[in-house]
């Protein structure tokens, strides 16, 4: 064969080869699970490297339980998905309810009654008809309406590992009693309630409860009974907590509490119905993993299908809910953004949710990034953030991730970082005289002067922040976003060109000056001002950002010396006030300004009350106006006492105000109605996916690559060929006939 048809043969060969392996081969070879899943309704998300540790509503605390507590258990309200600020709205309940208000002779009083009159707010929440749990074998009755799965022999308790494994499952409907079972929950020793001290402090009679259930739960182990055995809590009175009937749960709070109605957004007020409890109260069950931390019994858009510890969760359409829609209200540039499409339409708008472990960070870059992962994971908003600096650090990476549509949608989180100064310290704090006071002042704002946050963000977190004014964040009622209440003018000014901009350092080093340090030295002593920056958790990569905070005093004069430590030792200096300047955050429990303003609330202090004031900030002013605020509905009186407190607060700089927390979250182009917020906990039932464009593009970006196995075959084949001619050469000589010598010499 001459070398050309060698050559076309082996090349047709390797083409015949690569196709019958194209033919064999998966269609998407590197995909983790069959390609028909990515065709259905489901979200696919990744958790981190362990599971939550309890999805027991009145227990679980913990930011990587709430996707899972807040899609199965329903509270009685929820805020709206959409609208900005944010907004209470009815999620099981009738509407949002006013409080009834009642004298200390139980009168009932006005409306306007004043707060100094009022000794009870009385909440009656009607529940909505026709809720429906999720099927679930604990309310299971045979024919003569026997709880069928209450009584377990041993043997068949040691066999379930999931709820799924009984055969029958009911549902019934929900009632102010389950209400009632949970919130009372929230005292039960069994339980260990991290809010108990909270709603001990607010609800008529609670702490009297918790002594009655101690009491009872102590007789109840002295005569034998296990650890989980079924605690009866309505075998101790509650006044606080109780149903009226079926569908009317009372609520008696403490005094006037107009924050109080924001608890009853979180998972601490959701049903569980008793039922659920004894089920999981029989003896075998826990061992097995099978309770309320793992199996969690609720009326929401989804229940638990699947808890594989460590490894897999998934959630799945609960098949008897009906009463939730998809909104139609939201902030103006949501209908341009199609958030509003599916106004009206039924939830949850996917069948299934499917959490996969992922231990690493690469691994779920790539299967994200390869189309296996809708979001890396879902229920945060900052998993976005660095894919966008990424994306501004790399040109290859903002073409790839533009070109495949990913979409980061940013927000602003409900939370503040800042620098704070120690009320109680002799150099920064509030001073023991006003000359001292004064003094103290105008250092505290030469130094908010002189920390340019911008900068901060800009080099740190490449301007995925927002420069704060004041404690509280956008999307709360107080916010300012213009006017003359909307920029701090003890550090910024107005330009003539109406630009807001931080003042010129001069203005911090005169103020220095007043303060008794001129160019950073102590005008008495002429000792340099050394000022001490306790920071926690200054770990390896550290230096940088605490050099930067160096720089930004030595501009004054002022030299900052860091002192580093660990978190429980950190934590110790600040409860015992040994910290001078210290670095902080707070994020919202709930949306409203008081949960800023109360850390700076004297009664809140740190040091001598163990609260959340962690700069001990005391003025009699601003605590006044506190008790007025907290006390007004939203609405101008509300807004004017807001701005004079934190006028207040500029003025006496008990702390840097930093920034706002950016958030990013991070989805594929077929995710549909996702907007991020670290407030709205069940956003999981309004979103959807295009399982049809998913599949397109998971085909698409993961093609089996076969053109480079394609010319190895081709090769090999060329070689293969080029040895057998050698051998057909030598095997040729060695056949030849041998020629006589004489023969040639004739």
């Amino acid at each position: 064969m001459s070398p050309a048809a060698t050559v076309l043969s082996a090349a047709a060969l390797s083409i015949l080869l690569t196709a019958l392996l194209w033919a064999a081969l998966p269609e998407v070879p590197s995909s983790p699970r069959p390609l028909s899943e990515y065709g259905a309704k489901t979200l696919f998300t990744a958790f981190g490297s362990r599971s939550p540790r309890t999805l027991d509503p009145q227990r679980s605390y913990s930011s990587d339980e709430t996707a899972y507590t807040y899609s199965v258990y329903e509270p009685p309200y929820q805020y709206a998905y959409l609208k900005r600020p944010y907004v209470l709205e009815p999620r099981t309940a009738e509407a949002v309810v006013e409080p009834r208000y009642f004298d200390a002779e139980g009168r009932e009083l006005p409306a306007d009654a004043p707060s100094e009159a009022i000794a009870e707010s009385r909440y009656d929440v009607k529940i909505r008809p026709g809720i429906l749990f999720a099927p679930h074998p604990a309310f299971a009755k045979d024919a003569q309406g026997r709880f069928l799965y209450h009584h377990l022999d041993p043997e068949t308790a040691a066999r379930v590992r999931s709820p799924f494994d009984l055969p029958e499952a009911a549902t019934r409907e929900l009632t102010a009693r389950d209400y009632v079972n949970g919130i009372r929950r929230i005292a039960s020793p069994q339980v260990v309630s991290p809010i108990f001290g909270t709603m001990a402090a607010r609800i008529v009679g609670f702490t009297e409860y918790r002594r009655g259930l101690e009491a009872k739960w102590r007789a109840m182990r002295g005569a034998g009974a296990s650890p989980d055995a079924w605690l009866d809590l309505d075998s101790v009175p509650c006044p606080g907590v109780e149903a009226v009937d079926e569908r009317t749960l009372r609520l008696r709070v403490k005094g006037k509490d107009p924050q109080f109605a924001f608890w009853l957004a979180m998972t601490f007020f959701a049903p569980v119905p008793v039922e659920a409890e004894r089920f999981y109260a029989q003896p075998g069950l826990r061992a097995n993993n099978v309770s309320l931390d793992t199996w969690p019994v609720g009326t929401g858009a989804f229940r638990m299908r699947e808890f594989l510890e460590n490894r897999r969760h998934v959630l799945e359409r609960n098949p008897v809910y009906r009463h939730g829609t998809y909104p139609c209200e939201g902030e103006p540039a949501d209908r341009a953004a199609g958030l509003l499409a599916d106004c009206g339409k039924p939830l949850p708008r996917v069948d299934r949710v499917v959490f996969e472990i992922e231990k690493e960070a690469m691994p779920l870059q790539s299967k994200f990034l390869a189309g296996y992962y809708d979001s890396p994971f879902i229920e945060r908003v900052d998993t976005g953030l660095g894919y966008l600096v990424a994306m501004e650090d790399d040109p290859e990476k903002a073409s790839l991730y533009g070109g495949r549509g990913m979409k980061f949608p940013k927000t602003v989180q409900a939370g503040l970082w800042y620098i704070g100064f120690n009320w109680l310290d002799p150099v920064v704090g509030g001073g023991a005289t006003p000359e001292e006071a004064r003094r103290h002042r105008y250092l505290r704002q030469a130094v908010a002067i002189a920390v340019n946050w911008e900068e901060n963000l800009a080099i740190f977190q490449k301007n995925q922040g927002l420069p704060a004014h004041g404690p509280i964040p956008p999307g709360l009622f107080g916010w300012r976003d213009d006017g003359p209440a909307a920029f701090n003018p003890v550090v910024y000014e107005r330009t003539q060109a109406g630009r807001v901009e931080r003042k010129p350092i001069e203005e911090a080093k005169r103020l220095l000056a007043l303060a008794g340090y001129p160019d950073g030295r102590d005008e008495k002593t002429g000792a340099p001002l050394v000022l001490y920056f306790d920071y926690q958790n200054a770990a390896q990569g550290a230096s940088a950002y605490l050099e930067w905070y160096q720089r930004q005093l030595k501009k004054l004069g002022v030299q900052l010396e860091i002192r580093a430590t660990d978190y429980n030792r950190f934590q110790e200096k600040m409860s015992k006030g040994a910290a001078q300047l210290f670095f902080w955050g707070w994020n919202a429990d709930y949306p409203d300004p008081e949960n800023f303003l109360f850390l700076f609330y004297g009664p809140s202090g740190k040091v001598r009350h163990e609260g959340e004031n962690a700069s001990n900030y005391e003025n009699p002013a601003f605590d006044e106006a506190f008790r007025e605020m907290r006390l007004l509905p939203d609405g101008p009186r509300r807004q004017e006492v807001i701005d004079r407190m934190i006028r207040m607060l500029q003025e006496d700089s008990p702390v840097l105000f930093g920034y706002f927390p950016p958030g990013a979250a991070a989805y594929q182009s077929w995710v549909g109605n996702a907007k991020p917020s670290g407030m709205v906990q069940n956003s999981l039932q309004y979103m959807k996916v295009d399982a049809a464009e998913r599949l397109a593009r998971i085909r698409e970006w993961n093609r089996p690559v076969l053109w480079p196995l394609g010319l190895l075959v081709f090769g090999l084949l060329l070689a293969a060929a080029g040895a057998a001619r050698l051998m057909v050469r030598r095997d040729e000589r060695r056949l030849r006939p041998a020629v006589d010598s004489k023969e040639v010499r004739r």
